[in-house]
């Protein structure tokens, strides 16, 4: 499959969008946008793709979506057969950071919202007393005009912000380079791996990239990431992996190769200790 790049705010001709939407499946392609999205699935089921997390989805389901990660829902097979009492429900908010002034984001005040929309770049999965009443929120947003639809996503983001019931879907390594880290020492690092993640990176060179000696690089890495760096090198490359297995036809051996491994049997390995499943199941469940 591949990304077809949308701008919903362009769409709406407006920075925040709540509607309502009813149909006898969910229409969309897999495509990414640079707006946050919000979705609530109130009926269906099937399966949908969250940058490289591909889950099951049933009603009561809700994902929050950052900026630019792609993702699509897709009903189980039978949604497209015409049967009159099936349909895909759900209720959506769309927003852009533009809603919101770069002062605004600089308060101290909204700290913790702003890092949770950073963090959201990963897909987030909302669960338990949180999504029972932010669904509640969002079916009263419906009903509400101007300024008071404004606040209520404000509401439902400082909820967000607060929660305990959220699970992210992709690895820290999926994070995009946000405005806050650029100054980081780990910042040149990210960009290095990001754009030489099929080559092969020692220690020593990825060290002598920060300007740190290898054993204090290691060191500061796993104190700021909770992990080593050979393990934030596999989740990059496995997450890349991924992508190549949704959006391309190429062999499997070929992605392995592309990124980085020269061994399948050590990919597939890798591949399944990341994943839980294997790069040719993965496929399968992804394109089904």
């Amino acid at each position: 499959m591949k990304i077809v790049k949308t701008n919903i705010s362009c769409y709406t001709n407006a920075p925040l969008s709540v509607f309502s939407r009813e149909a006898a499946f969910f229409e969309s392609t897999f495509h990414s946008h640079p707006d946050f999205e919000l979705v609530y699935v109130q009926e269906s089921y099937g399966k949908r793709i969250i940058g490289t997390a591909v889950e099951s989805f049933g009603p009561g389901d809700m994902v929050f979506l950052g900026e630019d990660i792609p993702h699509v829902w897709l009903n189980d097979r039978i949604f497209y057969k015409g049967i009159r009492n099936l349909k895909a429900k759900s209720i959506v908010i769309y927003f852009s950071r533009d809603l919101f002034s770069t002062s605004f984001y600089e308060l101290k005040e909204f700290g913790e919202i702003r890092k949770f929309l950073s963090q959201s770049v990963k897909g987030v999965s909302i669960g338990g007393q949180t999504r029972t009443l932010i669904a509640m929120k969002m079916e009263k947003l419906l009903k509400k005009k101007g300024f008071e639809v404004i606040m209520g996503v404000f509401e439902i983001l400082f909820l967000l912000s607060k929660s305990k019931d959220l699970r992210y879907l992709n690895y820290d390594s999926y994070l995009a380079l946000s405005k806050d880290n650029k100054n980081d020492r780990l910042a040149v690092v990210f960009q290095y791996v990001k754009t030489h993640y099929k080559e092969k990176i020692s220690i020593e060179q990825i060290a002598e990239i920060a300007n740190m000696t290898p054993t204090s690089f290691c060191r500061m890495f796993k104190a700021k990431t909770q992990k080593p760096f050979g393990e934030y090198l596999h989740e990059v490359r496995i997450s890349n992996a991924c992508k190549s297995l949704i959006e391309t036809d190429l062999d499997i051996s070929e992605i392995a190769y592309q990124c980085g491994y020269k061994s399948g049997s050590n990919f597939n390995k890798l591949f399944k200790s990341l994943k839980n499943t294997t790069p040719r199941e993965y496929r399968k469940k992804a394109l089904v």
